[in-house]
């Protein structure tokens, strides 16, 4: 057998490097819709809710603050610990996983906002106990009833509680703080919305996201966006109410950009003269 003319070389190269392509965007697209699909997109968008906040809590712990903001950052990671959980398997037990710890994280998110013009360190136990007792009820009804819309409420509450609270001290108390403030409550409330519009239109969304690409379709994975959003929001919130404790205990907190994307906050005690 002879060997192959150039012309032939030419054209058999030509003819491999189109398989190569098509084989690359055939695998490239099966990640896309591998990464797109709602199972996977809302367990990795969980990872926002993970991470951030682990090196939130031990940044804290390093920093000598007050258990409550320790505790802030790992409720958030439990909900999101609980959330991949859930989407995941699938199962009942690890939906109370994923809502529930919401509930908590958002209570103690609460005794954080009103606490912040305190002593360092002070404890306020009639506020502790409504908020546990208001955790044991929730939690005790919706193993009972077992109503979405039940929880979708009570955590509903919790929220319009935080954005009073917040809405008082941007506007009363630290008004330069209010583009942190309402950034952290503008992100998580869209969060928030998204994922209500998915609960209502969750079949019309999946039958549109039947018709259209893939790349189209994580546009509409609002269960998926929500994670993200209430992720960021809610560690932008803790951030926010860690600022103004600080700010009030006479540290001198500033909002840090690693990498020049994602915010910390670092501070350092007031000198003494």
């Amino acid at each position: 057998m002879f060997p192959p003319s150039f012309s032939e070389v030419t054209y058999l190269t030509f003819i491999k490097g189109k398989v190569h392509v098509f084989f690359f965007k055939v695998i490239l697209t099966n990640i896309i819709i591998f990464l797109c699909s709602s199972p996977i997109g809302n367990t990795v968008s969980n990872l926002i809710m993970i991470i951030p906040p682990i090196f939130g809590a031990i940044q804290s712990v390093r920093d000598g603050l007050e258990k409550r903001y320790i505790a802030s950052y790992l409720a958030l990671t439990v909900v999101g610990m609980g959330s991949w959980c859930f989407h995941m398997t699938l199962k009942y037990e690890m939906q109370l996983l994923d809502e529930l710890p919401m509930i908590y994280s958002c209570c103690i998110f609460v005794y954080c906002m009103f606490e912040c013009f305190k002593m360092k360190n002070s404890v306020n136990y009639h506020l502790l106990f409504i908020l546990v007792l208001f955790s044991l009820i929730v939690t005790t009804v919706y193993l009972k009833v077992k109503e979405p819309i039940f929880h979708q409420v009570m955590y509903g509450m919790l929220v319009f509680t935080l954005v009073l609270r917040s809405i008082y001290i941007v506007t009363w108390v630290y008004p330069w703080l209010r583009g942190l403030g309402y950034t952290s409550l503008g992100i998580f409330l869209m969060g928030f919305l998204l994922w209500n519009i998915d609960n209502i239109f969750c079949d019309s969304l999946r039958n549109f996201r039947k018709k259209v690409p893939p790349i189209i379709g994580v546009a509409t994975q609002f269960h998926a966006w929500w994670h993200i959003l209430t992720g960021l929001g809610s560690y932008l919130h803790i951030l926010f109410s860690l600022y103004t404790r600080t700010l009030y205990l006479k540290y001198r907190p500033k909002v840090k950009f690693l990498f020049g994307i994602w915010p910390v906050i670092l501070f350092e005690p007031l000198r003494k003269h």
